[in-house]
């Protein structure tokens, strides 16, 4: 049996998940506007929900990461918007219809998750990355986030 070929591919952070969040965060905050909360409550439940999501879309935004290449022999490589190369391992990944959420450690830089969605990848790329992550065994990553 042949091995698996390498796979490349750019990265760019998903802006329809980014929009959804923000979606999310709105709706929260409705909820918190029409609940039977004093005032004052509403108002710090509103700053916090606005100050976390805020955090969390510029977190998605701002990610160092502008390509990832899965070579022939499972090795990852991450480059990184300040032109380094950097080795990764995959900690773990999630297939959710056609998205793909990689979780990849650097001894460097720590984990980074990457969101493949049809706004931000190629489809192919997503079903190539689909069929390879389907035939690793449960050691070489964990399932889960």
């Amino acid at each position: 049996m042949t091995s698996a070929p390498a796979i490349g591919f750019e990265y760019r952070p998903s802006r329809r998940f980014a929009l959804g969040l923000a979606l999310a965060a709105l709706l929260s905050g409705l909820a918190v506007a029409l609940c039977a909360l004093p005032l004052w409550l509403k108002l710090s439940l509103l700053m916090a929900v606005s100050l976390t999501t805020v955090a969390a879309i510029r977190r998605i935004i701002s990610s160092p990461v502008a390509a990832a290449g899965w070579s022939a022999d499972n090795g990852w490589l991450l480059h990184m918007h300040s032109h380094e190369d950097v080795p990764a391992t995959l900690a773990s990944f999630r297939v959710l219809g056609s998205w793909v959420l990689l979780r990849l450690c650097t001894p460097e830089h720590g984990i980074h998750g990457l969101l493949l969605a049809p706004d931000n990848s190629d489809a192919d790329i997503r079903r190539r990355l689909r069929m390879r992550l389907a035939t690793l065994q449960p050691a070489e990553a964990v399932p889960r986030l």
